[in-house]
């Protein structure tokens, strides 16, 4: 979990965010900051076109305001009452968020001019499609080449690191400057934006960092001669995080459906029952659709709390000092298996998330009714646990803001987008974040943004207004993301 990295030094404390959670209210009346959709006298009626303007609203801004250099180098922080960026950078994964609220818009706007609403389309899909990839150009700042021995060779990668470098290709990535679900999210984000532009640029770097990922899956055996499974955090590290397993579900599921029906083949490396280490060949279709199904169910299996329904944060209690232990085989070095006794640490909401969305596309891509049980419950059991009823307030829900919750949350609230095709009882957990972001934008928007505390608003002390860029992206996908809800409901 990324609070981990933040005892690891990797990340800052956000400062100045307020400890309470944000609040969906649909009696209150809205103030003269911004106008709710639907409302008599709206001039907007069309619900969905508004989430997508309101999301561009705030995106626009961002880029201004966190954004600097032909490289785009992105502020963590921005103050919109006195104009400051700070000089800390974002990390690559606050980084991506960015990508994550344009490709959100991109995608919004083509369901739009699907359903005979072409007008934001044509206004902004072109030039939306051009900051999205000056967006992917510049993550090459945050990437670097490093030497990993895994579970079934040693091999030189070209991935991500979690700090910027001072160039293209120049960042740090060795040992644990690098984590698996940093590179999750963005193969998640260059998938969408596949989707969104047809760009095979975009496609093919999606794989490459899949089968980074995939490197770290832990196919050692057990004496059953199964695998031992699950992606630990980092190549670093030795946990086992429901932060990077359940990410990689949904965007395994839809390389599956990209290559159906086609002969594309992948070669991969596996460990053999006489624990040598030899080549597969198989069909994409058929390798990318198992491993979605065998990382899901190692979650389940491992990570899922039976007594509140959701995910605790990792698999830890390990047999070796929290070093990760080698072999040697025919006189070659491999990573070896670890065990991990104990399933431990706080859920968080994305967690939970990437689990929803990930069974939507499994349900959708096997129509295996196990995978539909587990989304209903999922999703029943998720909203009550993270949503609590604010008191004295009918129909309000409050939602952890410490943190990085704010992002986290985000992920939740889409994944309850995915599940609604399979599942129309998420839509009403969806709307609540629907309420969220309408009471905040009528009550609270400054200079084109939102606060960390959609209820509340933003502190007094105008100097202790540091916003998160990756707030800012996260409500804005939520945005984006629901305007195509509202398309479907």
């Amino acid at each position: 979990m990324k609070s981990n990295i933040l005892e690891r030094g990797l990340y800052t404390c956000a400062a100045c965010l307020l400890a309470l959670g944000t609040v969906s209210c649909k009696g209150d009346e809205p103030g003269s900051a911004g106008t709710n959709p639907g409302e008599p006298g709206d001039p907007v009626a069309d619900v969905s076109l508004t989430n997508t303007k309101r999301a561009i609203e705030m995106i626009d801004a961002a880029i201004e305001n966190y954004f600097e250099g032909t490289g785009m180098a992105m502020s963590r922080y921005y103050n919109p009452y006195n104009g400051q960026k700070s000089s800390e950078l974002g990390s690559v994964w606050m980084y991506t968020s960015s990508i994550e609220a344009v490709n959100s818009v991109l995608k919004s706007l083509k369901a739009q001019k699907a359903a005979g609403k072409p007008s934001l389309y044509d206004a902004n899909f072109s030039r939306y499609t051009k900051l999205l990839s000056r967006l992917v150009d510049n993550l090459d700042f945050y990437a670097g080449t490093y030497t990993l021995t895994s579970y079934t060779g040693t091999n030189t990668w070209t991935v991500y690191g979690v700090n910027r470098g001072s160039g293209k290709g120049a960042a740090q990535v060795d040992g644990i400057l690098n984590v698996y679900d940093d590179q999750m999210w963005i193969v998640r984000e260059l998938l969408e934006a596949y989707e969104a532009t047809g760009e095979e640029g975009y496609l093919s770097k999606a794989e490459y960092l899949t089968a980074y990922v995939l490197d770290g899956w832990d196919c050692t055996l057990d004496e059953n001669g199964n695998q031992h499974g699950g992606i630990t955090w980092g190549p670093g590290y030795v946990t086992k995080h429901s932060c990077s397993n359940g990410p990689m579900v949904a965007p395994l599921v839809k390389l599956a459906g990209i290559y159906k029906g086609k002969p594309d083949m992948i070669t991969y490396g596996v460990i053999n029952p006489d624990n040598t280490r030899s080549k597969a060949t198989s069909q994409k279709a058929d390798y990318y659709l198992e491993m979605a199904a065998a990382v899901y169910d190692y979650q389940m299996s491992h990570l899922l709390n039976p007594s509140t329904g959701v995910f605790d944060d990792m698999m830890g209690g390990d047999d070796n000092g929290g070093q990760i232990r080698y072999e040697t085989v025919d006189g070659e070095t491999y990573r070896a298996y670890v065990h991990l006794r104990d399933r431990v640490g706080t859920a968080y909401s994305y967690n939970t998330g990437t689990m929803i969305s990930g069974a939507a596309a499994l349900y959708g891509a096997t129509s295996d009714s196990r995978y539909l049980t587990d989304l209903r419950d999922l999703c029943d059991k998720s909203f009550p646990f993270f949503a609590k009823a604010a008191d004295g307030k009918e129909g309000c829900y409050t939602f952890a803001i410490t943190g990085f919750n704010n992002w986290f949350n985000n992920v939740l609230e889409r994944s309850y987008v995915d599940a609604v095709k399979a599942y129309p009882g998420a839509g009403a957990y969806a709307e609540a974040f629907q309420a969220n972001l309408d009471y905040a934008y009528g009550n609270f928007l400054y200079n084109h943004m939102l606060p960390p505390n959609l209820l509340v608003g933003w502190n007094s002390d105008r100097g202790r207004n540091n916003m998160e860029a990756m707030f800012t992206f996260a409500f804005a996908a939520e945005y984006a993301s629901l305007a195509e809800y509202q398309l479907t409901k």
